[in-house]
């Protein structure tokens, strides 16, 4: 069996020189590329970026960059055959109907010649919409109530259309990514703001993920991942949101944040912010646990908050993938 310390090291030979393409190589693909890199020097790691100024920095992380657009098809061509694996965290675009067009785009460059042997695709699951505080499983069925989960919806049955043609594709359900050391990715700053979060009666629940979680998740998934497999990648906590901030602001010593009624949260906060507050589920993530035989570094958000705040190494950036 392979070892989970070094999931690639203990491969059968044939397995062992892979070229992994990451689509979206932002904070979380970097942290894949770092690890995959560290662990096994013949595994060879490309990703597709359409920033010139990222080219540079990329090759600093040992990653050969692609240049290349998602949303211009044409920029894909040279993507097909060129990959044994592609983990595909790109996000579609932030507005349109309910279809992702850079999926679409990029499943239709890898059918140009040898598909590869296995795809990621990093959903949301946000896809459930709203489940009333239930705990559920990766058979709940999906009712995206918002475009962006309707885009996302999109994504998955375009990249299962793959997993037909012969790719083993599986799919990773992600909630709330957070880190210290991820630019945005601690609620201390809206702790600092003031922004307020519900009463207790009307808060959600919500769920989380260590970005290192995350990419050991994304790893273990291209290897690992059953066919038309969706996984929960998601940490061992179920909190409401109420007591994540309330938590959050014991750690970093500050002031708890103010509770709303829902009510009055309709009235003064803006409908993004009200989105994530009208949504709520538990998601069971055995299958993570069994299948993908991962143990959390970060099982519950209070040990990942108060880890030590440390500047990443490698390259910084805004992506949210």
């Amino acid at each position: 069996m392979p070892s989970n310390q070094t999931p690639l090291g203990a491969l059968p030979a044939r397995f062992r020189r892979q070229r992994i393409l990451i689509v979206g190589c932002g904070d979380v693909g970097q942290r894949v590329a770092r690890a995959l890199l560290g662990q096994h020097q013949s595994v060879r790691v490309l990703a597709l970026t359409s920033t010139p100024a990222q080219v540079v920095p990329l090759r600093a992380l040992g990653v050969l960059p692609l240049l290349g657009n998602l949303d211009v098809a044409a920029t894909l061509r040279r993507l097909s055959g060129l990959a044994t694996r592609v983990l595909h965290l790109a996000p579609p675009p932030g507005a349109g109907a309910g279809v992702d067009p850079r999926t679409t785009a990029l499943a239709r460059a890898l059918r140009l010649r040898s598909l590869p042997l296995a795809l990621v695709y990093g959903s949301t699951s946000g896809v459930y919409g709203d489940c009333a505080g239930a705990r559920i499983t990766e058979t709940h069925p999906v009712a995206p109530a918002t475009p962006r989960a309707q885009r996302r919806v999109d994504a998955e049955r375009t990249v299962r259309t793959l997993g037909r043609a012969g790719v083993r594709v599986s799919i990773l359900r992600i909630p709330g990514i957070y880190a210290p050391d991820r630019e945005g990715g601690t609620p201390e700053a809206r702790l600092r703001r003031g922004t307020p979060v519900l009463v207790a009666q009307d808060d959600v629940f919500t769920n989380h993920i260590h970005a290192d979680d995350l990419a050991r998740t994304c790893i273990r998934a291209l290897w690992w991942g059953a066919a038309q497999r969706i996984y929960h990648a998601s940490d061992d906590s179920e909190w409401k949101m109420g007591d994540y901030f309330d938590r959050a602001a014991d750690i970093y010593g500050l002031a708890r944040p103010p509770r709303l009624s829902r009510s009055e949260a309709q009235a003064q906060l803006p409908p993004l912010l009200l989105s994530f507050m009208s949504e709520s589920r538990r998601l069971d993530n055995t299958r993570l646990h069994r299948e993908l035989g991962l143990r959390l570094r970060y099982p519950s958000a209070a040990q990942g908050l108060a880890q030590a705040q440390v500047a990443p190494e490698g390259l910084k950036t805004k992506n949210p993938a």
